[in-house]
This record gives C-alpha cells, sequence and structure tokens, in this order.
C-alpha cells in the first residue's frame, strides 16, 4: 500500500519497476493522471493509488523517453562554440544558433 502523497511533477516507481511522473490530479473525480517514461498517460483512482506499491524517486535524467527515434540535432544542442573575439552581440549569437 502506498502511503506517498500525490506531488503534482513528482516521479515514482511501481514495485513492477515502471517509472511514472504525476501530471494532474482532479479532486472531482478522484483520479490522479499520470504519464510513464515510454510517453504512455493513465488515469488512476485515488483508491487504486493507495493500494499500489510506489517509490518516490528523482526525475530520469534522460527526459528523452517518452519521443520516440529522437536525433542528437532535434534536441537543440549545437557545437559552436562562441569565442569574445568572435561575439559582436547577442543578436549574432542567435543567427548563428539557426545555422548549428
Amino acid at each position: 500500500m502506498s502511503d506517498l502523497a500525490v506531488v503534482i511533477g513528482a516521479w515514482y516507481q511501481e514495485s513492477g519497476g515502471k517509472s511514472f511522473e504525476v501530471v494532474a490530479v482532479d479532486a472531482d473525480t478522484a483520479t490522479i493522471e499520470v504519464q510513464y517514461f515510454e510517453g504512455e498517460v493513465e488515469e488512476l483512482e485515488f483508491e487504486t493509488w493507495a493500494e499500489i506499491q510506489l517509490l518516490a524517486i528523482a526525475a530520469p535524467e534522460d527526459w528523452t523517453g517518452a519521443f520516440e527515434e529522437l536525433e542528437s540535432d532535434d534536441l537543440g544542442y549545437c557545437d559552436a562554440v562562441i569565442q569574445p573575439e568572435n561575439w559582436a552581440g547577442p543578436l549574432v549569437s542567435l543567427e548563428a544558433v539557426d545555422s548549428c
């Protein structure tokens, strides 16, 4: 049985090993909406929450779990290094990001 409080944005792990984040709580319908790391969304009733065994865990470092086949280029990272001698101002760096 879970004695853990429901906290929106907190991560939990079921005894079976699946991890999920609480994304919404609806007191009117007595439901908790969770999103598993792989992306699946499920709605749990308050009673179900109390019956399952859960562990509170830290958020995963790899946030890309819910996105299928995400390429490293899609993450928005850029290998361009800005040096003081080639940096003319903040607008120039914004234009450089588009070229990565």
